[in-house]
C-alpha cells in the first residue's frame, strides 16, 4: 500500500487560509484558521450561507477584513490531501477550459458528495495485481514497444507514446507489460476506456493477466462503491484504475502511468459543464506528474499523428495482427448498381454472403450507427414530419413489444405514435422513412428466419450487465447475427465472427464537420477489426453510395496512411486543427429574442486582431436544444496564437443578462 506523505507539507502559518469550493466560482475564499494545523491540500469543512460544504485548502489567505468579519473553518478533515499535482492540475484544466476552478474541484469531489463520507477499508476488493504470474508470449514488435514502454514508466520521466497498432495485434498486452511496471514501484495506473460498460472481456483479460480485478470508475456506480473507490484511490490502495474519461479527475497520490486506449474516440471529448478533451488533458496530467502516457489506436487521430510528425509524441507500430490472424477482405458494394429491394436495405450481394456465412456455421455482424427502428416518421398525404417541440431534430421511431413510440435522442421527449396524422387527420398515412438497428434486425430475422438475431444498441441494453450478457452469449455462439451501433464496433474479439455488413458507410460523411473523413474510415476500421480476427478469415462489406469516396478507396485498398496524410495536407492548407486552433462560443437562452439581441451586442464588441477570425453568430446546427434557443460563434486562429487571453476580454465587454448563458468550448469536436 502507498502512503500518503502529509508530513512533508509544512502546515500554513497565517491567521486565514485560502479554500476553494466546488462550486462555478473563480477565486478561492479566506476563512480563519484558528488553531488548527491546516496544510495546504487538506479537506475542510467551512460555512457557506446556511450550509457547509467541503473544500480544499489552496494556499494563505490574502483577506483584506477584519477578523472578526472572516469566518472560522468549521473542521479539519482527516481524509488523504489533494495532491499537490492535483491541485496544479485544476489550475490548468481551469485556465484552458475558461471555466471556475471551483467548477474543476466538483469533478475531483464527484465520487464523494458534498460531504466526504468515510468508505470502509475493504482491500479484498482492491488488491494489487500479482505480478508472478505467467504472462503470455508477445511477438518481436509487442516486446519492443512494451520494452520502451516499461522504461519510460521505471524512469519515471514524461514521455508521451503512440501505440498505434490494426485491430487484433495485442496492444492492451503491451501496455499491461508497463502496467506491472508501474505496480513494481507501488504506482498507480489509470487506463481510461471510451465505453466502460463494454469492457467486459478487457476486464477478463486483465484478470487473466493479474488475477485480480482494476477498480472501476464510470457512471454506472452506485454511490457508495464510488465513494469506496473514491477513498482507494485517494489512500493509494487502488494501485490500476479503469474508467471512463472523468477518472482522469480521481486525487491520485502516486500515479505513474496512464494509457487511453481507443484514443482517437470522440467519446473522450465532454460536450457540456467542462468541456475538455480526456486524452489531451492526460497527457497535461501526464507532463505535470512527469509520468509517461500512451495513447493507442488502430486508427489513431490527427492530432496524435501530428504530433507524432513533429516529434512530440514517439511512435510504436504494431503492423500485424497476433497469432497469425489475417486483416479481413474488403468489398465495396455500389448501391447505384446493387440497389435493395424496394422497403428494404440490404442489398443483394451482402444478403448472398450473410446466407453462405451463416450456412457455414459462422457468425456475422451488421452495423448501423443509428439507433431505433426509423430516424423519421411522416405522413404520406401531408407530408407532415414530427419534431421534437423542445429541439430542432426528428423524432425518432422505436418499436418494443408491438408498440411504437417517437423519441427525441437529445432531450428524451418521448410521445405515443400517433393512429391519425395530426397535421391533416388522415389515418393510416403515416410511414417509417429510413432505417434503424432494429429494422436492419427485423429485415434480417425475416430473410434468414432460422438465424438466432441479437441487437445490441444503448436504447436495448440497461445496463453493463445487459451489456455483458449479449457480449457473452455472442463468445458461447448462442447469437448468429449481431445487429448493433457503435456499441459493437470496440474492443470485442469474436473468434468466430468472419463476416461483418456495415449498412450505410456514407452516414458518417453527411455535414459539415471537419472531422467527417477521419471519423468515418476510423469507425469502418474499427467495425471492420471485429472480422477474422482467429484462424477463420474475415470478410467486410461496405454498402456505399459514394464508392468513389477518398473513404472507401482508401477502405477498400488498405491504404490508411496515404488517406491520413492526405487529411493532414488538406487540414494545414486550410489552417485547421491539429494546424490551427477553433474555439466555439454558444449562447443561449428560452426566449429567442433576448438570444439575438445578446448576440448582436457580442458581435459588435468582437476585437479587430490580425489573424483571428470570428464566423457568426448564426444559428447551431441545433438552433433549439432542451427548449433553450441557440447561437453560435465559431473563432478561428493560428496555433500559437494565445486564444483565452484573446476570448476573456472579448466576453467580459457584453456582460449576462437574465437567462442568458455563454459556454465556451476550445477545441470543439463537434459543431451542434
Amino acid at each position: 500500500m502507498v502512503s500518503v506523505a502529509s508530513d512533508l507539507r509544512p502546515p500554513l502559518t497565517t491567521p486565514q487560509v485560502a479554500v476553494v469550493l466546488p462550486l462555478p466560482l473563480a477565486g478561492v475564499y479566506d476563512y480563519g484558521r484558528g488553531d488548527a494545523v491546516v496544510r495546504c491540500g487538506d479537506w475542510v469543512e467551512v460555512p457557506w450561507g446556511k450550509r457547509t460544504l467541503k473544500g480544499v485548502v489552496w494556499g494563505e489567505g490574502t483577506a483584506t477584513l477584519a477578523p472578526e468579519r472572516i469566518k472560522p473553518l468549521t473542521a479539519v478533515c482527516d481524509e488523504p490531501p489533494l495532491p499537490e499535482v492535483s491541485r496544479a492540475f485544476i489550475d490548468w484544466v481551469a485556465r484552458y477550459t475558461m471555466v471556475p476552478r471551483g467548477a474543476v474541484l466538483k469533478m475531483v469531489l464527484t465520487g464523494q458528495g458534498a460531504k466526504l463520507k468515510r468508505a470502509k477499508r475493504t482491500q479484498i476488493h482492491f488488491s494489487p495485481p500479482d505480478l508472478e504470474r505467467p504472462r503470455p508470449q508477445l511477438s518481436p514488435e509487442q516486446a519492443t514497444a512494451a520494452q520502451a514502454l516499461t522504461e519510460a514508466t521505471e524512469a519515471g520521466e514524461f514521455a508521451v507514446f503512440v501505440l498505434d497498432g490494426v485491430t487484433g495485434s495485442g496492444k492492451t498486452e503491451v501496455y499491461f507489460e508497463a502496467i506491472a511496471a508501474a505496480a513494481r514501484q507501488g504506482q498507480q495506473s489509470l487506463i481510461l476506456l471510451p465505453e466502460i460498460v463494454l469492457s467486459a472481456q478487457w476486464l477478463a483479460r486483465f484478470e487473466a493477466r493479474f488475477g485480480v480485478a482494476p477498480a472501476l470508475w464510470h457512471s454506472g456506480l452506485s454511490p457508495a462503491q464510488r465513494r469506496e473507490t473514491w477513498a482507494a484511490v485517494a489512500r493509494g490502495e487502488a494501485l490500476v484504475v479503469v474508467g471512463a474519461r472523468s477518472a482522469l479527475f480521481l486525487p491520485y497520490p502516486r500515479l505513474g502511468l496512464v494509457v487511453v486506449d481507443e484514443e482517437h474516440d470522440p467519446s473522450f471529448k465532454q460536450e457540456d459543464g467542462v468541456c475538455y478533451h480526456a486524452r489531451d488533458m492526460a497527457v497535461v496530467r501526464g507532463q505535470l506528474g512527469k509520468i509517461p502516457v500512451v495513447l493507442a489506436s488502430a486508427t489513431p487521430s490527427l492530432e496524435s499523428l501530428a504530433n507524432v510528425q513533429a516529434g512530440r509524441y514517439r511512435l510504436l507500430h504494431l503492423p500485424e495482427r497476433h497469432g497469425g490472424a489475417t486483416l479481413p477482405e474488403i468489398v465495396l458494394v455500389d448501391l447505384r448498381r446493387h440497389a435493395p429491394s424496394r422497403g428494404q436495405w440490404l442489398s443483394p450481394p451482402l444478403l448472398t454472403a450473410l446466407g453462405e456465412t451463416l450456412d457455414r456455421g459462422e457468425q456475422a455482424m451488421l452495423f448501423l450507427n443509428r439507433r431505433g427502428y426509423a430516424p423519421l416518421t411522416l405522413c404520406r398525404a401531408c407530408g407532415h414530419r414530427f419534431c421534437c417541440p423542445h429541439c430542432t431534430a426528428w423524432l425518432v421511431e422505436h418499436r418494443r413489444g408491438g408498440r411504437a413510440i417517437l423519441l427525441c435522442h437529445h432531450c428524451g421527449h418521448v410521445t405515443a405514435r400517433p393512429e391519425q396524422c395530426p397535421e391533416c387527420g388522415e389515418e393510416g398515412t403515416l410511414t417509417a422513412c429510413g432505417p434503424g438497428v432494429d429494422r436492419i434486425a427485423e429485415e434480417a430475422s425475416l430473410r434468414f428466419p432460422k438465424a438466432r438475431v441479437a441487437v445490441l444498441a444503448s436504447d436495448t441494453v440497461g445496463d453493463a450487465g445487459d451489456v455483458h450478457a449479449v457480449i457473452q452469449r455472442m463468445g458461447a455462439r448462442e447469437i448468429d447475427l449481431l445487429v448493433g451501433t457503435q456499441m459493437v464496433a470496440k474492443g470485442h474479439h469474436f473468434p468466430h465472427l468472419t463476416l461483418v455488413g456495415v449498412v450505410d458507410a456514407d452516414l458518417g460523411l453527411e455535414g459539415g464537420d471537419l472531422r467527417a473523413s477521419e471519423r468515418t474510415f476510423q469507425t469502418l476500421s474499427q467495425v471492420a477489426g471485429r472480422a477474422g480476427r482467429a484462424e477463420h478469415p474475415g470478410t467486410v462489406f461496405l454498402q456505399s453510395w459514394q464508392v468513389d469516396h477518398p473513404v472507401m478507396k482508401a477502405m477498400a485498398q488498405g491504404r490508411r496512411d496515404a488517406f491520413v496524410a492526405a487529411e493532414i495536407t488538406a487540414r494545414q492548407q486550410a489552417g485547421m486543427p491539429p494546424f490551427g486552433r477553433l474555439a466555439a462560443v454558444i449562447v443561449s437562452g428560452p426566449q429567442e429574442a433576448a438570444v439575438d439581441a445578446y448576440v448582436r451586442r457580442l458581435a459588435q464588441a468582437i476585437p479587430v486582431t490580425e489573424g483571428v477570425m470570428v464566423m457568426g453568430p448564426a444559428p447551431a446546427p441545433l438552433a433549439v436544444l432542451r427548449g433553450r434557443h441557440r447561437r453560435r460563434f465559431l473563432v478561428s486562429c493560428a496555433r500559437n496564437f494565445p486564444l483565452q487571453s484573446w476570448l476573456g476580454p472579448w466576453l467580459e465587454r457584453v456582460p449576462l443578462t437574465g437567462a442568458i448563458r455563454v459556454q465556451l468550448d476550445i477545441d470543439p469536436y463537434s459543431f451542434f
